[in-house]
């Protein structure tokens, strides 16, 4: 794996970027995240997404009901089993969504030039000439000459399925504007969007709390992503509501970074959040289109740096109706994989596109070849630098492991955790080989019941770059003595060896507790 690095920095002959690409157990180091619905929710759909390098499975809550979702949910789990590969659960919130609700269904289209009243008045049908909102405040948040952005949820942004406007007059709860541009809008629900503009509704709605209460709570969910986070509050207050459900207080907070408003508070917000989504479809209608590549590129860094997970989304939109994307999509998702993203997000893609499988089997061979390219002395160098001395302890096992990895050429690094944490800080300095996390479950009690942790610890891995986890049986104790330690190892290896990830000879590089001290090892293995 390692051998086949390339430096773009370096020449290289171009005949060699047709030889195809060997096998690997695993498609590519970067995760994916798949949206699950009507074109994605059988067992049998699943399992081959999930044989394909679906990673996260994640259920948005703006449309759908929880009996919907939790039917969808139970086929997850069956394809999980057959399949044997493990899958980490989103539960997406609505948050602060404003919504165009049209009842009857019927095509609704637009001239350019022509007037057109938003109302709040959802008793009126929608038509060419008004559309009802969910959302009474609009009127208060706007003035003459925002502008406002409808489309269909989950949408490209097509211009001929979606449509701009410009505030003309405020009168009452009413906002009339003016039609920028021709478009026809299909279908029951699209989701409104003003430019720049503060939308005074909580991050976190009742009608969120609710499902994640109910459905969260049955489904001890791994992550939940915080629709619309404007600021570092949002994050605190959602983690404060997690608190106090039981299982959910390991449940890890994703802030989804959607307006301007989020973007001017991204440095607080990931001081809070577990990880990052950067969710270029509102972002792309907030920020001038010129400015869009500069926030992710500096959103992913700034991730990159805390150790903490950059998603990021939209990018092979037109996989929704095609077998192939587009050549600047494809360039895109390579792009993301060299700024240092973790995991790509996909939406409408697999949600109601006609190619959910291939579509993630298409953007993990992009994700892989661009690995290959990937600066990994550059980007090593740089974070070492971006940490500076003295180092916490942890964090200089971790980069001294890696560094070893590196020097010896090992195939992989296994790391032994019970947190996570230690196995998260050696992904972040982005080694060039898979890192085996080997999560050693512990012993706990409620004071109502004994359990063993580790399950949510092994799935949370499964957004960060470059980590597969395994779960070591639970009769091997967290503070294993040698013997304990070196028969877990040997049941990674074996491991390493089935998926083909290991060989004869190759060297590994073992991070783990011996006592109260770390200790890194570097093995060479026999025939």
């Amino acid at each position: 794996m390692h051998s086949s690095h390339l430096l773009l920095e370096e020449p290289i002959r171009m005949a060699t970027i047709l030889e195809p690409s060997k096998a690997s157990f695993f498609p590519a180091m970067t995760k994916i995240v798949g949206t699950l619905g009507p074109r994605s929710r059988s067992a049998e759909v699943i399992s081959s997404c999930l044989k394909a390098g679906l990673s996260v499975a994640r259920f948005d809550f703006s449309w759908g009901d929880a009996e919907y979702h939790q039917a969808t949910l139970e086929n997850l789990k069956a394809a999980v089993k057959s399949s044997k590969k493990l899958c980490a659960v989103m539960l997406d919130t609505v948050g602060p969504e404003l919504q165009v609700v049209n009842k009857s269904e019927k095509a609704i289209t637009l001239k350019a030039d022509d007037n057109v009243t938003l109302t709040p008045d959802q008793g009126q049908e929608a038509s060419s000439e008004v559309l009802p909102i969910n959302f009474a405040g609009l009127a208060k948040a706007v003035k003459k000459g925002d502008t406002i952005f409808i489309g269909q949820y989950l949408f490209t942004g097509s211009e001929t399925t979606s449509v701009w406007l410009e505030v003309n007059e405020v009168n009452g709860d009413d906002i009339i504007c003016v039609v920028k541009n021709s478009a026809t809008l299909a279908g029951s629900l699209f989701t409104l969007h003003a430019s720049q503009v503060r939308i005074d509704l909580p991050t976190l709605s009742e009608k969120d709390k609710q499902v994640i209460s109910s459905w969260g709570v049955i489904n001890k969910i791994d992550f939940l992503s915080l629709s619309y986070t404007r600021h570092a509050e949002d994050v605190r207050e959602a983690r404060e509501y997690l608190s106090k459900l039981g299982d959910l207080s390991q449940t890890q907070i994703l802030a989804k970074i959607e307006n301007v408003e989020g973007l001017n508070h991204f440095d607080e917000i990931l001081q809070e959040a577990d990880g990052i989504i950067l969710s270029r479809g509102n972002l792309g209608i907030d920020l001038p289109p010129e400015k869009v590549f500069l926030f992710q590129k500096s959103a992913v860094y700034k991730c990159n740096m805390a150790g903490k997970p950059a998603v990021v989304t939209r990018v092979v939109d037109s996989m929704t109706d095609n077998l192939r994307p587009t050549r600047a999509e494809a360039t895109d998702v390579a792009n993301a994989v060299l700024d240092g993203c973790d995991a790509i997000l996909l939406g409408a893609e697999t949600l109601r596109g006609l190619y959910p499988v291939e579509t993630i089997s298409t953007v993990g061979k992009i994700c892989a070849e661009a690995e290959k390219v990937f600066n990994q002395d550059q980007y090593f160098k740089r974070t070492v630098k971006f940490v500076g001395e003295p180092m916490t302890h942890l964090e200089s096992i971790a980069s001294s492991a890696v560094r070893a990895a590196l020097k010896v050429k090992a195939s992989v690094i296994i790391c032994f955790t019970s947190s996570g944490r230690a196995a998260r800080l050696i992904a972040k300095y982005r080694p060039a080989m898979p890192v085996l996390s080997v999560v050693i479950p512990r012993l706990k009690s409620n004071q109502l019941r004994w359990s063993f942790s580790g399950a949510f610890e092994a799935r949370q891995s499964l957004i960060v770059r470059g980590l597969f986890p395994l779960l070591a049986d639970p009769r091997h104790p967290a503070e294993s003595t040698n013997a304990t330690n070196e028969s877990v190892l040997r049941v990674a290896l074996d491991h390493g060896k089935a998926s083909g990830v290991i060989k004869s000879h190759d060297r590994v590089v073992v991070c783990q507790k011996v006592g109260d001290a770390s200790v890194v090892k570097i093995i060479e293995l026999e025939d």
